[in-house]
Order: structure tokens, then C-alpha cells, then sequence
């Protein structure tokens, strides 16, 4: 007798793996992504829980699926602008909390949460403090200002990390080769076996040369360029193609990052 579940899972990933190996496909994605972006600034138009996240829904689909799948203790983040993505990731901590709480048959208690959500930004405009830390999952939310990569705030960021908890990791501050791979030395270290370290911002490498006119980012000076030279010394981790195979309209192609020892 067949299992109507499994034959659903067959479904999607055969759909997955044609969808990888079709270049059209792949070619009209970045063409579209190309036109939304530089003619209506596609990514900043979304919000999470009332705060802009400068994602693309697929995206933020995808933080979902990861999250459950799992189940982080601790999400690191570089890079705060907004706070939408916090939001995000405390909003996706706290389901975790309360679906733990159901499955136990225990009470749900939001203050008693372990989980946090560590962001971490060379500035945070008091504006977007201020409306982080008014929002109802500002609990779950640790901020820290100063650069990513300068020791002191690694090791601000390395003390709130307790022992035993399982860590994902998401890097998307200054996108410049030099500055992802020292944050991928910094932080990447930390991300739990079978958890994850997504690298945004890696389609930088297909757009156009010359994309970004006022910044020092471009092809082969990027986040994918960071994370391909980091992975020829870290066999620890390897990339997820079936993740962006899958969501075809993001900006971590090839940046999705697993740990796998």
C-alpha cells in the first residue's frame, strides 16, 4: 500500500532537481531579480511583524524551514538595519518554544525562554533601537553595536553563547570578500553540527559588473567569492544546492551552508 507522504516528498524532490538543472529557468530568475531590484527596490518593500526586513519572501520562507528543521537555540546575526530579520528570527524561536511547550504538555512561558537572537551592527540608528526593543519579541533579542569582525565584539558576541546550545549563524553586514570570510572565521566556528551559517547577498556574484555603483562590492568581491575560498579549508561545512535549487528567487544562491561535522 503506498504512503501518500513519501510519494508528496518524491513529488517535491523530483520538482526540486529539475528545477537546479534547468539554466532558463535559472536565467529568467535572475533577469526578474534584476528588474524588480533596480526598478522598485523589490527586497525593501516587505515587512515582518511590523519591521522592515529587506528580504525577499523566499527567503524568509526558507529561515523558516531551516529553523524548524534544526531547532537553533541561538541565532547569530551581522547586520540590523531595520530589525525586521531579528523580528523574524525571535518570532521563529518563539513558535519553537511554544510547539516544545504543546508537545510536553507543559505551560508556555515567553520570559522563560533560553532562546535568543544575537544581532550585531557597526551602527544602530536609535530610531530602529527604539522600535526593536519596543516590539513584543524584543525579549528574545540581544543587540550589540561595533564592527563584526573586531575582537571585542566577537568575544561579546562568543560569552552569550552557553554551552550545549545549538547556534545558527547569518552573515549579511558588508558584503566585501575580505570583510564575509573574516566574519565565516569569526562566527562560522560556532554554527552546531547539522545547523547552518547563510551567507546573503551572494548573487552579487552574477549580477552585472558594476551593479552596485556606490559600493565596493562586485563580482569576485563578495560574499560568494568569501565562502568559496573559506570552504576549501573547512570541509566542515558544506553547501545546500537543493535549498536554493528549491527557492530559485533568492539572494543566498549558494549560501546556504551546512554543517556536516
Amino acid at each position: 500500500m503506498s504512503n501518500p507522504e513519501i510519494e508528496f516528498k518524491r513529488f517535491v524532490e523530483s520538482n526540486i532537481a529539475r528545477a537546479g538543472q534547468d539554466p532558463d529557468l535559472a536565467r529568467m530568475s535572475l533577469d526578474w531579480m534584476l528588474y524588480s531590484g533596480g526598478n522598485y527596490g523589490y527586497s525593501y518593500n516587505f515587512t515582518w511583524l511590523g519591521r522592515p526586513v529587506i528580504q525577499y519572501p523566499q527567503d524568509t520562507v526558507a529561515m523558516q524551514e531551516l529553523v524548524w528543521r534544526t531547532r537553533p537555540d541561538v541565532i547569530i546575526e551581522t547586520g540590523i538595519a531595520h530589525g525586521g530579520s531579528l523580528i523574524l528570527s525571535a518570532s521563529l524561536l518563539a513558535l519553537l518554544d511554544y510547539c516544545d511547550a504543546v508537545s510536553c504538555g507543559t505551560s508556555f512561558h515567553p520570559g522563560h525562554s533560553k532562546r535568543r537572537v544575537i544581532g550585531v551592527d557597526i551602527e544602530i540608528r536609535p530610531h530602529n533601537r527604539a522600535a526593536i526593543d519596543r516590539h513584543p519579541m524584543s525579549h528574545l533579542i540581544h543587540m550589540i553595536e561595533g564592527s563584526s569582525i573586531d575582537q571585542k565584539t566577537i568575544e561579546r558576541v562568543r560569552s552569550l553563547v552557553e554551552d550545549g546550545m545549538r547556534v545558527m549563524v547569518c552573515l549579511d553586514s558588508n558584503h566585501t570578500h575580505d570583510h564575509v570570510l573574516a566574519e565565516l572565521e569569526a562566527y562560522a566556528p560556532l554554527v552546531t553540527k547539522g545547523c547552518y551559517c547563510v551567507v546573503f547577498d551572494t548573487v552579487i556574484e552574477d549580477m552585472p559588473d558594476g551593479w552596485f555603483k556606490d559600493r565596493p562590492w562586485n563580482k569576485g568581491n563578495n560574499p560568494r567569492s568569501a565562502l568559496k575560498e573559506y570552504l576549501l579549508k573547512h570541509p566542515e561545512f558544506a553547501i545546500d544546492s537543493a535549498m536554493h535549487d528549491k527557492l530559485q528567487i533568492t539572494v543566498a544562491k549558494e549560501g546556504f551552508l551546512e554543517r556536516i561535522a
